[in-house]
């Protein structure tokens, strides 16, 4: 009796193991997965150690690197293998790489006429999502792909412009898909209320459609001027260039999508929203492109396009509404002490910030010439420190900022990508801007739009056509 119930005890622990294993992947002896878009726990952290503090007189080691086709896709490492999404020519390409070597592995095409109208690249904006044995990428037309991971072979494929009656983006598909208890969370964009779709991660089938014509009809335009609310003409373009982020709140599970219209609090499981808040630039030809920051019950959402800024909003216990902590600005009018249009706190444009003991660590500008690198307190929008990044991308030789940049966090300190391609070093400090080290990358040039990835004491870094591996070990 007393033997059966080890048995069945180790039972329990083995299928524990085996199918309850947390969305981020455990840090390793040898450092950790960077899986997904903003890394293992998407929150743009890593818990790898033994990292470098400084860089030698010439920078740090290349691995290896090699030319690549377009896109603002990140890599992403899981295991030995590094899948890179790009484009050349008509065809949208995922391509398996040897994470140390570089040396190719499978590679899987899928054909694209994709051409962006305001002349940035034509290449896929959205990074593979690697499971222990799929990889699913979505391209810069809506094709949804699910990959065997070892193999690069189809399992299944999803053309989401014609299935859900997608009206074409500003600049192409941009939204990442989650993967939350076996649904695969897509910002679609469909009409009249396809903005977000579920499919099953296994088969591709659609679980449930949400997102669109029902919450947002009707809603209060906040910020804008007049009292308006928001009425829906079926043409709108409904998805953004964020991706969605998953939370537990006050016990319930919530699935946070940034809009185009705003954000929205979906039930994972049948895609019920819980609550809309609006947030739209008044410019038409605007988009939202950061990821919502969820801390605790707390929610930050900010843009940069015509002075829309940033708002915090606290989730009530029901999980059914909100309290706005703040907003700011809170009308694209509002005017300072002197006068003068009041300038956001945050404006963010494409990168996702870090979030650490309090505070939020991020690039601020929608252009190159309006850039600061800046620490505000999230609870209260106090500035803490703010640094002047402003350059102009074509000048020549190559200014001593980073412009806009994405960052990663790891053993206290951020490792900072500039978008012309310079990699920086910085300890985490709320007190003052500190920057520990820097490091023109020779390979990379304007515009470098992808966050970094970190996996195993290497960190993977992509201009539009340049891949380079470095490595951080001290």
């Amino acid at each position: 009796m007393f033997m059966s119930r080890l048995l069945r005890a180790a039972i329990a622990i083995f299928l524990l193991s085996r199918f309850c294993t947390p969305a981020a992947t455990p840090a390793q002896s040898d450092g950790e997965d960077w899986p997904r878009f903003l890394g293992p726990r998407g929150d743009n952290t890593s818990r790898e150690t033994g990292l470098l503090d400084s860089f030698p007189k010439d920078g740090p080691r290349i691995v290896w690197k090699k030319e690549i086709g377009t896109g603002y896709s990140a890599p992403s490492v899981r295991g030995s293998q590094l899948v890179l999404h790009h484009r050349l020519g008509n065809e949208e390409i995922v391509e398996s790489f040897d994470a140390a070597t570089g040396k190719p592995g499978w590679r899987h095409t899928n054909p694209c006429a994709y051409r962006d109208p305001y002349g940035y690249n034509n290449g896929p904006r959205c990074t593979p999502l690697l499971t222990e044995d799929r990889c699913y990428t979505f391209g810069v037309q809506g094709m949804l792909t699910c990959l065997d991971l070892k193999s690069g072979k189809p399992v299944w494929v999803r053309d989401t412009a014609k299935d859900f009656e997608v009206p074409e983006a500003f600049f192409g598909v941009g939204c990442t898909p989650l993967l939350e208890d076996g649904k695969l969370i897509v910002e679609v964009g469909g009409q009249p209320n396809s903005g977000v779709v579920a499919f099953d991660a296994a088969t591709g089938k659609t679980l449930w459609q949400s997102v669109g014509k029902t919450n947002w009809e009707g809603v209060p335009m906040l910020g804008w001027p007049g009292d308006r609310t928001y009425r829906w003409t079926t043409v709108e373009k409904s998805a953004s260039y964020s991706s969605p982020v998953a939370a537990t709140i006050h016990g319930k599970r919530h699935v946070f999508c940034v809009m185009r219209q705003g954000l929205v609090s979906l039930n994972p499981t049948n895609g019920a929203v819980n609550f809309s808040r609006w947030f739209q630039s008044v410019g038409s030809d605007s988009v939202n492109g950061m990821s919502p920051v969820v801390v605790d019950d707390l929610v930050f959402v900010s843009a940069a396009y015509f002075r829309v800024g940033s708002f915090l909003l606290r989730v009530k216990p029901d999980g059914k509404s909100f309290e706005e902590v703040w907003c700011q600005p809170k009308t694209f009018q509002e005017r300072g002490t002197n006068g003068a249009l009041l300038d956001p706190v945050l404006g963010i444009h494409w990168n996702t910030p870090v979030y650490h003991e309090g505070v939020i660590y991020a690039f601020d500008g929608r252009n190159e010439p309006d850039a600061f690198f800046k620490c505000v307190e999230m609870k209260t929008a106090k500035v803490k420190w703010s640094r002047d990044e402003r350059w102009a991308p074509h000048s020549s030789p190559q200014p001593p900022v980073f412009g806009r940049g994405s960052a990663v966090m790891t053993e206290g300190k951020l490792i900072a990508l500039g978008e012309g391609g310079l990699l920086g070093i910085f300890k985490v400090n709320a007190e003052k801007p500190e920057e520990l080290a820097r490091w023109q990358v020779p390979d990379l040039h304007y515009p470098c739009w992808a966050a970094p990835a970190l996996s195993r004491k290497k960190v993977y870094l992509r201009s539009e056509d340049r891949l380079v591996c470095v490595d951080f070990e001290k």
